[in-house]
């Protein structure tokens, strides 16, 4: 008896004139099947939902002055879109590494870079946190160029299933990896008053830290958990219920963006991954060898500039940027997430 042939299931539908939902967005999720619709959103400064619009592009390449023959490295592969220039750059001769943490993206990234012709005799992909970039380096030998990219992607931000974003309802993860360590649900029930407040302040800067972090403990002492974005965004907008009607929600909307960040980087040891590799480059880097490193706020951009003074100043690099490099004006226009990078590098002696 034969078996009743199954009709392929209707994609879900979407109330009103545009879809809302990451899963509705079927058309941004299929890039190469709806060309026109990806160009459209790219037209409006917005990101299509499942891709990652790479940021300061032609000023990267213009630091690494990359050639064809030498050997780099990608610490943060994300989409591939850095990637993908720098390879362009070696013509098809030198190689590329390209690592990262998180295990959900890189291999479709990989794939996709696949397909587009980068097989293994040029690049190879691995996953590898960058902190753990010693390791890679016993192998490479240290290389002519690195970039480091520390923005979270936007495929990461856009998916509700791993809770980075408080603009659409998802578990309260925030982890690059999910597969190492806890989620920020679980991180919130350890935490005490004093090291929740110093949290928010030293990796976001938040003013509001104090009465955030009471209204949190106050929600976890009668709920038990914050299971979801948007009960953590709630109770961050209950919390600054104080706040003048006119400016309220612009700063419930600055506060959650400072919070999610502060926690992230709490929740992936994001300082120490990023002092780690600071620390390593040197040895990472051949001699005249050349390092980007991409930063989105200031914490991030502040080690980066005291570790490349220190060791410029004991000659271990032989010239740093004097000042930070921002998008062009035309850039963070056309796309919102380039308004707060920031760009630095250095030159190993």
């Amino acid at each position: 008896m034969t078996q009743p042939i199954e009709k392929p299931k209707r994609r879900v539908r979407y109330s009103g004139t545009h879809p809302k939902t990451f899963e509705e967005k079927y058309k941004e999720l299929q890039p190469d099947k709806y060309e026109e619709t990806i160009a459209k959103v790219i037209q409006k400064g917005n990101t299509p939902a499942g891709m990652h619009r790479s940021i300061c592009v032609q000023e990267i390449l213009n630091i690494l002055q990359i050639k064809p023959g030498q050997t780099g490295l990608d610490c943060t592969l994300g989409y591939g879109g850095h990637t993908q220039e720098m390879l362009a750059c070696l013509q098809k001769s030198g190689h590329l590494y390209a690592i990262d943490a998180d295990p959900i993206e890189l291999p479709r990234t990989k794939k996709r870079l696949h397909d587009l012709g980068y097989g293994e005799d040029i690049l190879t992909i691995e996953s590898l946190n960058f902190k753990e970039i010693d390791a890679l380096v016993e192998h490479t030998g240290p290389f002519d160029f690195i970039l480091a990219d520390l923005g979270v992607s936007s495929m990461q931000i856009d998916n509700p299933s791993r809770g980075f974003s408080f603009k659409m309802d998802g578990p309260l993860d925030l982890r690059m990896n999910p597969q190492i360590g806890i989620p920020v649900s679980k991180r919130l029930t350890e935490l005490s008053y004093d090291e929740l407040v110093s949290i928010l302040q030293e990796n976001a800067d938040e003013p509001n830290a104090e009465v955030i972090a009471k209204a949190t403990l106050r929600f976890l002492k009668t709920s038990g958990t914050i299971e979801t974005t948007l009960q953590l965004k709630q109770i961050i907008a209950d919390a600054l219920f104080h706040i003048p009607i006119h400016l309220r929600n612009d700063e419930i909307k600055k506060a959650c963006q400072r919070s999610f960040q502060a926690l992230r980087i709490d929740i992936n040891h994001e300082y120490d991954a990023l002092s780690a590799l600071l620390d390593k480059l040197p040895d990472s880097l051949a001699k005249n060898g050349r390092v980007a490193i991409l930063t989105f706020h200031s914490g991030e951009d502040r080690l980066v500039k005291k570790s490349f003074q220190s060791l410029f100043r004991q000659g271990v690099y032989q010239e740093i940027a004097q000042e930070i490099i921002r998008p062009s004006m035309e850039e963070q226009n056309s796309n919102s997430r380039a308004r707060s990078a920031k760009l630095r590098y250095a030159i190993k002696a």
